[in-house]
């Protein structure tokens, strides 16, 4: 059958809300299903486990930070990215360190669900961020899925995961739709995907920019082996799948559709250059330093990484080095 990837979200809360009594979901207009991933669940499961919740960020989340301590699995759906920025200080200080310091005595298993992660069209500033490089930095367990399988097996992974964790759904993947059979598996937080084997070029791709990867790489083919790497999980990084890839390939390109400084992109060439295989200089692709995506979809579009960007950046990883620049286990 095809499955849609807001209905693999759909059905993994579905299928989480009927094998576990603990699991129980908040959040804005969640009634209504108007994001997608909760429609028709309150009819099911009730105005005791889906509550459709008053407008405040900050009161709901710490609820559901008060009822994951009480031994419920809450899933707290958030249909603007910029309201993670109202909760930080719940999730990051708060949810997040419990377990830390209380030994382990407290735990927190929260997952916090972002339906339309990145840009929309004419959302404009204060409604298309991308802030998951914040959660991974803070150490909390970031994913982004690109596919609708991944979006249900990491979903249903974070829901039983025992501390908290964000799912971004980016919203240029939520139209993908992947022909699958009616059985779906957890994905283990942590590992990473390569969705294309390559030989000359890794390329690593974050959430629906794997989809634009994989077109570069289709286009790319007859003149360089592009091997798309997905690492689904941000924090924790699959370092060791990455670092297989690269003894592979020897070259990098990273794209990651979140602000240039500070963000996951740096982070993957920084820990690349330290750690790992690398035979020429590698590159990322990002959105600009500070971006705020303006009204007008032509300079909303502008400030984004596309596949043009991309496609320069594999060929200029690829050019000829000097004699003395040569990686000598070659």
């Amino acid at each position: 059958m095809r499955l849609s990837y807001t209905k693999a979200l759909n059905r993994a809360l579905t299928d989480a809300l009927a094998e576990d009594p603990a699991v129980c979901v908040f959040g804005e207009d969640i009634g209504a299903g108007l994001a997608g991933p909760t429609l028709n669940l309150l009819d099911r499961f009730g105005p005791g486990r889906i509550v459709d919740t008053p407008l405040s960020e900050q009161a709901f989340t710490s609820m559901a930070v008060g009822a994951a301590l009480t031994g419920r699995r809450p899933v707290i759906e958030f249909q603007i990215p910029s309201l993670l920025f109202l909760v930080f200080e719940q999730l990051v200080n708060q949810a997040h360190k419990f377990s830390l310091m209380t030994g382990g005595q407290a735990g927190v298993p929260l997952t916090c669900l972002v339906p339309g992660s990145g840009s929309r069209d004419g959302w404009a500033g204060q409604h298309s961020d991308h802030p998951y490089s914040l959660f991974a930095h803070a150490g909390m367990k970031t994913v982004v899925p690109a596919t609708p399988t991944d979006a249900y097996g990491l979903l249903r992974s974070a829901i039983a995961d025992p501390d908290p964790v964000v799912v971004f759904a980016p919203a240029a993947a939520l139209p993908v739709r992947e022909t699958v059979t009616w059985e779906l598996a957890p994905i283990p937080l942590g590992t990473a995907r390569i969705h294309r084997e390559g030989a000359d070029v890794t390329v690593v791709a974050v959430g629906h920019l794997v989809h634009d990867a994989l077109a570069v790489a289709e286009e790319l083919a007859p003149e360089i082996s592009v091997e798309v790497f997905d690492p689904r999980t941000l924090h924790p990084f699959d370092w060791t799948a990455l670092a297989g890839s690269l003894e592979r390939t020897g070259r990098l390109v990273v794209v990651d559709d979140s602000n240039r400084s500070c963000g996951i992109g740096a982070e993957i060439l920084a820990t690349a250059a330290e750690e790992m295989r690398l035979i020429a200089p590698p590159r990322r692709i990002t959105r600009p330093d500070g971006a705020v995506l303006p009204f007008a979809l032509p300079l909303d579009r502008a400030l984004q990484p596309h596949r043009d960007h991309l496609r320069d950046a594999v060929r200029a990883v690829m050019k000829p080095r000097s004699r003395h620049d040569e990686d000598p286990a070659r």
